[in-house]
């Protein structure tokens, strides 16, 4: 690959993923102030519906625009790219009409079967989605597929912002208005379709010049419609489906979890509430995904770069630097989280409902980490047969067990069987994985030191904690601006713990230390200590 052409690569690859942060964080934060203006079953009508608009926006920003790209770029001219791009554009039409139809038809009973009829009308708002989503997946892959990832990067944000926005409006007026959950669940989910109105504008101009208008005679062959299909079934459905996974969790939640509770003998009042309860964890899991996966995904590039090359010792240094990165800053923040969630949950949503289940949900961080990094790796590697049959084993577990522990032990009962799903998942990718990416996670005492490290911090920010709340006096500890204080002071006890212990431990390489932030700073810091201590 040309210098140019790589730097080019690497550019958009960085804008890209500046973009997707962005748009996580935001995805993140608003569900905080929304939980906390609509209250925990405000909370469980919104909740109940997003797996679909998960689902709707991973195929149209990850999965189908990744497949698509590929697609045009094994394209060897502009006109075969475009002509392509509008095969892509016809099947995803079919496909999301379908999907449309099938929702918009099948609200009542699909609301019914996740145990509340009045979603119906929330699940037919964000079918509308579907309609938009050919436009922008087809548009995203088709820049993408040249290298040119700022059009997909700024759809990105203005679809996240606009929805954001609109989802901050409902809430509002809901409470100023005294509408219902529901009443407030439909407009807020019309923040989907609306969104994507919005980005898709960004893909007008490329729209009407290369799908809407007459094609051009095709200069070489290309493959018939049927083929493609086969293809956007097989490997464009399998980088959705790697795309998707924690949603998909998430959905099978949704039909399972308040269902659950009701035969436990909750009332449906009572279980509504408790299943808003329970998708606190969720923005709290998609908080620590991102602290966890960003910095490792700047060595994305490298390792593109590596194989690229041929060059395989180069190849798997910076594999074991992304996974030892990931898998440090996830068990620090899962580590982390659990100790404080007490706090945490009084500071963010007014109470300390729930927190057991909380706890156990922020162990997903771990193992969704772990999966996302596999993944990369092994989808760069062209490895798929491991990922399939991995997140195939986890989404069986879920269904198959997340009904009964729910019956038995309630919300914690689904937390758990989150956890083992995601840890079925990457057992079965860890154990089908080349044997090189296996060893990553066993080589140098790594996990040992990792273990040890993370047991040390956790029992010093307890211990951090139980100090405070006896000098302050346990009134003052539960009020919701104090738990603020002592999970600000937690966390930079824990940064502390955590960092010196790495460096004591020699936990990280320099190059695995060049990846986190201020770890240039660190590293001569410590050199300048041992030569004057030397």
């Amino acid at each position: 690959m040309p210098k140019d052409h790589l730097n080019t690569v690497f550019k958009g690859a960085l804008i890209l993923s500046i973009s997707s942060l962005v748009a996580k964080i935001l995805s993140a934060v608003y569900r905080i102030p929304l939980q906390n203006m609509v209250g925990n079953t405000g909370f469980y009508v919104y909740q109940q519906i997003y797996p679909l608009y998960g689902i709707g926006m991973t195929f149209a920003l990850n999965g189908f625009p990744n497949f698509i790209s590929k697609l045009v770029a094994e394209q060897p001219d502009e006109t075969s790219k475009s002509l392509i791009a509008r095969r892509a554009f016809h099947i995803l039409s079919g496909l999301s009409l379908v999907v449309f139809f099938g929702l918009q038809l099948g609200a009542t009973w699909i609301a019914a079967h996740m145990g509340d009829v009045n979603l119906a009308p929330i699940i037919s708002a964000v079918a509308w989605m579907f309609v938009f989503m050919p436009w922008l997946a087809t548009g995203r892959g088709y820049y993408q597929g040249k290298f040119l990832m700022g059009p997909t990067a700024v759809s990105q944000l203005i679809e996240q912002v606009v929805r954001v926005a609109i989802i901050i409006m409902a809430a509002y007026f809901s409470v100023r208005l005294g509408w219902d959950n529901y009443r407030m669940g439909t407009w807020a989910m019309s923040s989907a379709p609306l969104a994507a109105i919005c980005s898709s504008l960004i893909f007008t101009a490329f729209g009407l010049r290369y799908l809407l208008a007459p094609a051009p005679a095709p200069t070489h062959p290309l493959p018939s419609y049927r083929k493609l299909t086969k293809r956007f079934v097989i490997e464009g459905g399998t980088l959705c489906l790697v795309a998707a996974v924690v949603i998909l969790l998430q959905l099978v939640d949704s039909f399972t979890v308040m269902r659950g509770l009701v035969h436990q003998g909750q009332l449906p009042e009572v279980a509504k509430a408790l299943k808003g309860v329970y998708d606190r964890g969720q923005p709290l899991v998609q908080l620590g995904l991102v602290v966890a996966t960003a910095f490792s995904a700047t060595l994305l590039p490298a390792l593109t770069d590596a194989l690229a090359k041929r060059q395989p010792i180069e190849f798997k240094r910076q594999t074991q630097a992304m996974v030892h990165v990931s898998l440090a800053l996830s068990m620090a923040a899962t580590v982390g989280l659990v100790v404080l969630m007490p706090q945490i949950n009084r500071l963010l949503f007014g109470s300390l409902e729930g927190t057991t289940a909380l706890r156990i949900y922020i162990i997903s961080i771990l193992f969704a980490a772990l999966i996302t990094t596999y993944t990369s790796v092994l989808q760069s590697l062209n490895e798929y047969t491991a990922m399939i049959i991995g997140i195939i084993a986890g989404l069986a577990t879920k269904v198959l067990a997340n009904y009964i522990f729910v019956v038995h032990y309630g919300i914690n009962g689904a937390s758990a069987v989150t956890v083992l799903s995601l840890a079925v998942m990457f057992a079965v990718m860890w154990l089908g994985s080349p044997e090189d990416l296996q060893q990553v996670l066993l080589e140098s005492g790594y996990l040992i030191k990792l273990l040890a490290l993370s047991a040390v911090m956790g029992i010093v920010v307890i211990l951090s904690c139980h100090q405070i709340t006896a000098l302050v006096g346990p009134i003052l500890a539960n009020t919701r601006g104090m738990a603020g204080i002592i999970t600000v002071i937690g966390v930079l006890i824990g940064v502390l713990v955590f960092v010196a212990g790495a460096v004591y431990a020699r936990l990280f390489t320099i190059r695995e230390w060049l990846v986190l932030p201020y770890g240039k700073r660190l590293i001569k810091a410590v050199a300048k200590g041992k030569e004057h201590h030397s």
